[in-house]
């Protein structure tokens, strides 16, 4: 007779708080804060509302949890597939880390989070969460594309020159969400790349 394991109970919770994480970034992401309540969440994650609530008790938990969780992922994903610009020298390496940094604020954790931000503005009891959240994602960007790019913030111009591609970054960001001009962002990528490696590299 076969053996049956049963998961362990703190192995299911884990799970079912992941699926719930999962879930919210992609109803905020398709129908964004208004549309994104704890129920449909629940039911998009195959959960009942009480088991969401029990990991979340509140709906503000759950998505700034969310897009925290999300925004860990990406930026573990980022520095995998980064990783090979640490063997490349001057602009090849330049402009595989701006092609990859502008695709951290062109994909759906960006659409996500923005819908958060919108309605943190207007929320007053998620601002506060949302303020915090963002600066320290913000700072985390800031330190890897400094790491990655092999930038030395000790000279003239060069931490302004990487905030202002990241500042870009986001531009692109906001503009892809009413169109994906894809052929346009390109190039703006590419002259991006070229002046960013200009200011690395002057003296």
């Amino acid at each position: 007779m076969a053996t049956v394991t049963k998961e362990p109970r703190q192995d299911r919770s884990r799970a079912t708080r992941l699926r719930l994480l999962e879930a919210a970034i992609a109803c905020l992401a398709e129908h964004g804060w208004a549309g994104s309540t704890v129920s449909v969440v629940a039911e998009r994650a195959g959960v009942s509302r009480g088991a969401a609530q029990h990991h979340f008790p509140t709906r503000e938990d759950l998505f700034t949890a969310a897009v925290e969780y999300v925004a860990e992922q990406r930026s573990a994903a980022l520095r995998e597939a980064l990783d090979p610009a640490r063997l490349l020298l001057g602009p090849a390496r330049t402009q595989l880390v701006v092609r990859e940094l502008v695709g951290l604020y062109t994909g759906p954790l960006f659409r996500a989070a923005l819908q958060l931000w919108v309605a943190a503005a207007n929320e007053e009891q998620l601002r506060d969460r949302v303020t915090v959240l963002e600066a320290r994602v913000g700072r985390e960007v800031h330190r890897m594309a400094v790491e990655l790019l092999g930038a030395d913030e000790q000279r003239a111009g060069v931490r302004e020159s990487v905030q202002g591609f990241l500042d870009m970054a986001r531009g692109l960001g906001l503009a892809n969400l009413l169109t994906d001009d894809r052929a346009r962002r390109e190039r703006v990528v590419e002259h991006w790349a070229g002046l960013l490696g200009e200011a690395l590299t002057a003296r």
